[in-house]
């Protein structure tokens, strides 16, 4: 491993969520947090000396995407994915969520429905609500531990509520499903049948276990391209989440031009400098990092799926295709909502994400981010025995 990404490095009274809001959620005092996706490892030296030499600098002036930097984005698109972007389709917003909400604001209607498949990363639903559109659920199956799109119901939906919009998930965040080609392409036959946009956040992409590909969703369905806006950022990838800088890909010119137009009228112009300067940068050097990042998080979800298969029988992991984020069914143990939340929280003292968030089909679920020092895992995995142990017995 060329980086000690077992160092413990201490968060706290840094002003991160991940560590800093334990103490207004009335967490215990000694909880592990293992909730929100950004992970505990030190980013790239390459961002962080590509920071340095921009914060010596001085000025911090209005600032724009340059083509060296388009022209890396191009490039890790093209390399890890065969995916060959022009620089002109490309939108920069401060973050995927941003640009969720200016999609559902520039291609629906107040009182429209817009799609999408719980349980499915929360700020989906809020971008449609609090926009004052409705939220149309096609939830996923679970069949066998895996889950998978229910197209016939997809499709029923999309007829019944006039849907324009759908929101995809792909790699999806919390079940860990990596979409195959397949899937795309039969998902992207239904939407274009109906001419429904496709706004896909593929912010995960770059988490795929050994076994597994990513299909960015235009080049498995290119008749979607006209269709589709790709929303992209480095910011899982290479733990930049609070430079908020992403990348939206569109290659139909009007659909490009009405969601600048909407993103024109909250007032954001210009992108955060260092947050430009942190995606070049990792782009052009981050690879060799990933790499290792990608195997230590092999390394953690095997501790944990070995430790749950023989000392937590009646926990079943869901395995994860990708992501770093770990979706973990308690349901067996048979407990309440409050029991489950008083086992997590109270007697482990695990600060997860809890699967009733993700929607209704996410209950007796719990969301785990394994991007962490393995220490701290085998920790948290003793507690949650001991905290089972009790429940139980």
């Amino acid at each position: 491993m060329a980086r000690n990404l077992d160092e413990i490095i201490n968060r706290k009274g840094t002003g991160c969520i991940k560590y800093d809001l334990a103490e207004r959620m009335h967490m215990p005092e000694d909880v592990l947090p293992l909730w929100v996706a950004d992970m505990d490892f030190k980013s790239p030296e390459c961002v962080s000396e590509a920071l340095r030499r921009a914060t010596e600098h001085g000025i911090y002036g209005y600032s724009q995407a340059t083509d060296a930097y388009r022209a890396a984005v191009c490039k890790w698109y093209l390399e890890n994915f065969r995916w060959e972007i022009d620089p002109n389709w490309m939108i920069q917003t401060p973050g995927v969520v941003f640009a969720l909400s200016m999609a559902v604001r520039a291609f629906t209607n107040p009182g429209d429905g817009v799609l999408i498949q719980r349980p499915v990363y929360t700020p989906f639903s809020d971008v449609v609500t609090r926009n004052g559109r409705r939220v149309v659920n096609s939830p996923l199956s679970l069949i066998n531990g895996m889950y998978f799109m229910d197209l016939e119901d997809l499709e029923e939906k999309i007829v019944q509520e006039e849907i324009k919009l759908m929101i995809l998930c792909s790699p999806h965040n919390p079940v860990g499903r990596v979409w195959t080609k397949q899937e795309l392409m039969k998902f992207g036959e239904i939407c274009r049948r109906h001419s429904v946009i496709v706004v896909a956040d593929e912010i995960h992409s770059d988490f795929v276990y050994p076994g597994y590909k990513h299909h960015v969703f235009t080049t498995a369905c290119p008749e979607m391209e006209d269709y589709s806006v790709i929303c992209t950022a480095p910011s899982k990838t290479f733990n930049l989440a609070g430079l908020q800088t992403s990348n939206l890909i569109i290659e139909n010119d009007q659909l490009r031009a009405m969601l600048k137009q909407e993103i024109a009228r909250t007032g954001y112009g210009q992108c955060n400098q260092l947050g430009l300067v942190a995606c070049q940068a990792a782009y052009e050097g981050g690879k060799e990092w990933l790499d290792d990042v990608r195997a230590y998080l092999k390394g953690n979800l095997d501790y944990v799926k070995t430790f749950v298969e023989n000392k937590l029988p009646m926990v079943q992991v869901i395995e994860p295709e990708g992501t770093y984020l770990l979706w973990m069914d308690f349901r067996k143990l048979r407990l309440s909502k409050e029991e489950l939340n008083q086992m997590i929280v109270g007697k482990a003292r695990l600060w997860l994400d809890d699967g009733e968030m993700f929607g209704k089909e996410g209950i007796g679920f719990q969301r785990w981010n394994l991007a962490c020092p393995r220490t701290i895992l085998v920790e948290a995995m003793e507690r949650l025995e001991e905290a089972v142990a009790q429940m139980r017995g």
